[in-house]
C-alpha cells in the first residue's frame, strides 16, 4: 500500500448514530450498538419503532472501509443476492433498506434483526445448544443443497465474482504475490493444487463463506445464514471443502464439519437434498484450497493494519494466524485432512 494513503478506522467510516439511521428509515430509532462483524463489516444492532409503536428490530451492516474493494461484490448487489435467497425460502435475513451515497454511511444496507446467537466459540460448547449441534450438519447441508440448485440466470445482473478454477488459482496466487511475503508452505501448497485442479467453469452460485462463525443458531438449531459478501459463480464443491477447514472448527478439531458433524454424513445429506453427487476427492482438495484461501485473508488482514489502510487491533491479531494456516497445509498435505 503507497505510505501517502489516509488512516482509516471504523469510527471514520461508519458514524452510525440513532439521528443519521433514523434519517435513513424513515423510522424513529432508540438505539444503535456497535456489533462485532467481523473484518470486513462494521455492523450495528439498530431497535427503530413501527408506525404502530412496536419494536422494529433492525441490522445495519456496512462495508467495514466505506467501499468494497476493487472485483469484490457491491453490497448492494449483496442485499439483492440475500433477497433472491430468501425468496428462495433459504434462512437468510430480509433486507429492509439498500444505503444510497447520501445517506453518509458508505455501501450498505439495513436487515432484519433474527434470534440466534453468533458467536461459535458458545454454540459449539455449551450444553444448551447440544439439540442444535445434532441438527445442523443436516440443516447446513439442506441448505447448501438448496443454494446450489438456484440458477446462475437467478443472479443475472449482479456483479458476482466468477472464473473458471484455474482462473481463480491464478488470483489467488497473484494477490499472494502482491504482499512480497515468501512462505515455503504457502508456495507448496499453491503447487500441490496447480497439480491436481481440473479447470471447470463456474456452474453455480456459491456463497463464499459458508461456515460455523456466520450462522445464527439458537437451541433448536440454524436461523440464519450471514455474510454474503463473498459470494459468486463457482464450484459447489467450495462450500463443502469451506465448512470443513479447521480454522471453523473453533478447537473442536475431532469434528470437521464446522466443529458440529462429520464429512460423510454432510455429503449424504446434501445428496438427499438434491445437492447432487458429492466427488469426496474435489472436496478435499478444496478444503485445501479454503484452508489456503484463509491465509491469504490473513495476509490482506495483518498488511491492512502494517500499511496504515485500516488501523485495527482485531485485523493486525488476525494477521499472526498465518503461522496456523501454515501448521494445518502441512498436517494436509501429508496426512490428507486435519
Amino acid at each position: 500500500m503507497a505510505a501517502e494513503q489516509t488512516e482509516l478506522t471504523l469510527a471514520t467510516i461508519a458514524d452510525a448514530t440513532p439521528a443519521t439511521v433514523a434519517d435513513v428509515l424513515g423510522a424513529p430509532v432508540t438505539r444503535v450498538e456497535a456489533l462485532s462483524g467481523g473484518a470486513s463489516s462494521a455492523t450495528y444492532a439498530v431497535d427503530a419503532v413501527r408506525g404502530d409503536g412496536t419494536l422494529w428490530p433492525l441490522i445495519l451492516q456496512c462495508a467495514a472501509t466505506g467501499s468494497v474493494a476493487e472485483g469484490g461484490l457491491p453490497r448492494a448487489d449483496q442485499a439483492r443476492l440475500q433477497q433472491i435467497a430468501f425468496a428462495a425460502g433459504l434462512p437468510v435475513a430480509e433486507v429492509v433498506r439498500v444505503l444510497a451515497p447520501a445517506d453518509g454511511l458508505g455501501e450498505g444496507f439495513v436487515m432484519a434483526r433474527l434470534p440466534g446467537e453468533a458467536l461459535a466459540s458458545r454454540w459449539l460448547k455449551l450444553p444448551d445448544y447440544a439439540p442444535a449441534r445434532a441438527a445442523l450438519t443436516g440443516q447446513c447441508a439442506a441448505v447448501l443443497a438448496k443454494l446450489h440448485q438456484l440458477p446462475m440466470a437467478a443472479a443475472a445482473g449482479l456483479a458476482l465474482p466468477a472464473g473458471s478454477t484455474v482462473e481463480l488459482l491464478d488470483r489467488m496466487f497473484a494477490n499472494y504475490r502482491r504482499f512480497g511475503v515468501e512462505s515455503p508452505v504457502f508456495d507448496l501448497a499453491f503447487a500441490w493444487l496447480r497439480e491436481r485442479v481440473t479447470d471447470r467453469p463456474a456452474s453455480h452460485i456459491v456463497h463464499g463463506d459458508f461456515r460455523s462463525g456466520n450462522f445464527l443458531v439458537t437451541p433448536a438449531g440454524l436461523t440464519a445464514v450471514l455474510d454474503w459478501e463473498l459470494a459468486h459463480l463457482g464450484d459447489s464443491h467450495e462450500d463443502l471443502g469451506w465448512l470443513c477447514c479447521n480454522s471453523w472448527r473453533f478447537g473442536v478439531w475431532q469434528n470437521p464439519v464446522g466443529g458440529f458433524g462429520q464429512r460423510d454424513e454432510l455429503y449424504a445429506a446434501y445428496e438427499a437434498a438434491g445437492g447432487g453427487p458429492v466427488d469426496r476427492d474435489r472436496a478435499a482438495l478444496w478444503e485445501v484450497w479454503g484452508t489456503l484461501k484463509w491465509g491469504m485473508a490473513c495476509l490482506q488482514l495483518g498488511d491492512d493494519h502494517v500499511s496504515g489502510r485500516l488501523r485495527s487491533v482485531e485485523r493486525a491479531a488476525i494477521g499472526r494466524r498465518v503461522s496456523e494456516v501454515e501448521l494445518d497445509l502441512m498436517h494436509m498435505l501429508k496426512f490428507g485432512s486435519v
